[in-house]
């Protein structure tokens, strides 16, 4: 317990350095949060003094004066409130700005391993959900938090003011009150984790079911999952119906706790006046002291409770921006072009530090090559156009581009001069320019056509409604996996790359599309250094060198012509695989 406090306590630190750029506005709230306490809880004492010293005494001309001052009172206490509330949540809304800007900066800045490992939904929920959680503690938290227990202080001081006898009877109750308080608001803490956890549950079903739906509908599946929502669905509602059922024995109880307090009030009261140890006045204004003394202390475990939510939520999120695992970017190397020469010495490599992938590898690829890279899955094919990207470290070897080490590259400098197509292509919600120019502002529409006339995309996309403004639905769904694939290649085209990397970029192709980027493809290589990854040898018969992987490690080098007569060689297997074997005639 002691550990988790003082867990609480360095996150809470950490959340309030995030308001360093907005100082002025902190010390403003918290001046506010301190003059408002006697301002907002003078009235009964006013009131007091109202029937005492003037409604009794027949003082007309001294009780206009201080129902003046009672209703300037109010006006300023409504303006003190309006700013307190605006700027509180100005300066949670500016915290969490930054604190999001932060969050996904830092987040695209990992290295692909850590997503790897790490679930989307997780990192979407750190970066929207708990990021906003955190505004919270500005907002509803510590200031207002503040705010309320100046403002108990400043109560209990006007009441002792006005009648020690009766501020001792009120107090009799208190007790009670934080205990009950206390109670609720541990209680209150586990439901709510209880809801979240039922939440996430659901959420993360539902994804998972409106993805899969084709599937779901193939095999008739519909009764089985709509009853796995249903109990899913029952066990958040029962989660949130006992949240419900600590709110509706807690409120009870605390009109229980101020009706008894109020009779005391009375019964203690009305002896007083008889007895002339208690003014008339201070019998009217103390109802109203003991309805602004339990208010505060019955919203302060709501209150504590958003704090502590907040705090949870903003140690979730310093976890991922704590988090260091990425590629150390050190290089300072910056160049207009690369000459393309690529050199792998001895290169091994593994995604888990033990189980390695490469096993020494070594080849080089000399400046306008194409280098072909064949194998079956899992061989390492993927992996080694993963690390020339510094997607990934390497643990021994170098890897050099024109006989300079990778790591002296500046690595987003290096990443623009190398342009890939992937197999999975990916596309974002926008239009087809917008998916080929990745908003890059120096990439006109003039560019993207050329680059598609180029490759022979141009006859597809001008047919599209809108042409190159056509909406591409999430995941391009609303496009063919050859118009995706076309958009790809076009978006690595278009930036011009000194190296270009196919990952089995026809693959999803049909064979008229294959044959239309074909050439094109053929054309692109004469000017650039290559590399092809592709499970169809027809597509790297002219590949000036052909590396054969098995299981992370270089079986072959050589052109298609040496390596196809190699007796029982790896790659002649392969060739004989997919086209002697689909050639030979039906028995």
């Amino acid at each position: 317990m002691e550990k988790k406090k003082e867990l609480d306590l360095v996150v809470l630190s950490k959340l309030l350095r995030l308001t360093k750029p907005y100082r002025g506005l902190f010390v403003l709230c918290l001046f506010i949060a301190i003059i408002m306490a006697p301002i907002s809880n003078v009235r009964p004492f006013l009131i007091e003094r109202m029937v005492d010293d003037h409604i009794f005494k027949g003082d007309i001309s001294g009780l206009k004066s201080i129902a003046l001052l009672y209703l300037g009172i109010v006006l300023v206490n409504v303006v003190i409130r309006y700013i307190f509330i605006y700027y509180s949540a100005k300066l949670g809304q500016s915290v969490v700005k930054d604190l999001r800007i932060k969050t996904f900066d830092h987040i695209t800045s990992l290295r692909l391993r850590y997503f790897d490992q790490t679930p989307i939904g997780k990192l979407t929920t750190r970066t929207i959900s708990d990021v906003q959680a955190v505004n919270d503690v500005f907002s509803q938290g510590i200031l207002t938090l503040l705010a309320d227990v100046l403002g108990i202080f400043a109560i209990i001081g006007f009441m002792l003011l006005t009648s020690w006898r009766l501020t001792l009877i009120c107090l009799v109750t208190l007790p009670l009150m934080i205990i009950a308080t206390y109670i609720f608001k541990e209680k209150v803490k586990v439901a709510f984790q209880n809801v979240r956890n039922e939440i996430s549950a659901m959420n993360a079903f539902l994804q998972e079911q409106i993805s899969g739906m084709q599937v779901v509908q193939m095999f008739a599946a519909e009764k089985q999952e709509a009853q796995k929502f249903k109990n899913i669905n029952r066990k958040y509602a029962q989660a949130n119906l006992n949240a419900v059922e600590y709110y509706a024995i807690f409120f009870p109880v605390v009109e229980l706790i101020s009706a008894i307090a109020l009779g005391l009030l009375v019964w203690w009261g009305s002896k007083g006046i008889w007895n002339n140890t208690i003014s008339v006045g201070a019998f009217v204004a103390f109802p109203m002291y003991l309805n602004m003394l339990f208010r505060p202390v019955r919203m302060l475990a709501d209150k504590l409770n958003v704090l502590q939510m907040g705090i949870v939520a903003g140690g979730r999120v310093f976890d991922v921006i704590e988090n260091n695992e990425k590629i150390e970017d050190e290089g300072t190397l910056v160049v207009d072009k690369l000459e393309g020469k690529l050199e792998f010495d001895n290169v091994w490599f593994a995604y888990d530090e033990e189980n390695d992938v490469l096993k020494d590898v070594t080849f080089t690829v000399q400046p306008g090559e194409t280098m072909a890279i064949v194998g079956s899955t899992g061989s390492g094919k993927t992996t080694i156009i993963n690390i020339l990207n510094r997607f990934y470290e390497i643990q021994k070897g170098s890897i050099k581009i024109d006989d300079v080490d990778l790591k002296t590259y500046d690595t987003d400098n290096l990443r623009k001069r190398v342009a890939m197509v992937l197999q999975d292509v990916f596309l974002f919600d926008g239009t087809i320019f917008e998916n080929m120019a990745l908003r890059d502002a120096s990439i006109s529409m003039e560019d993207v056509v050329a680059a598609s006339k180029t490759i022979g995309a141009h006859p597809y996309i001008h047919c599209l409604p809108g042409g190159y403004n056509f909406k591409i639905t999430e995941r391009g769904s609303n496009l063919s996996m050859g118009q995706r694939q076309l958009i790809s290649f076009v978006r690595a085209l278009v930036f011009d790359p000194d190296i270009l990397i196919l990952d089995e970029a026809t693959s999803s192709i049909d064979s008229e599309t294959e044959s239309i980027i074909q050439y094109a493809i053929e054309k692109l290589i004469q000017k650039r250094t290559s590399i092809i990854i592709a499970h169809r040898l027809s597509t790297i018969k002219h590949a000036d060198n052909i590396l054969v992987l098995d299981k992370g490690q270089v079986k072959e080098q050589g052109n298609h012509e040496a390596l196809v007569n190699k007796p029982n060689g790896a790659y002649r297997e392969l060739y004989e695989k997919q086209f002697v074997k689909a050639e030979s005639p039906a028995i």
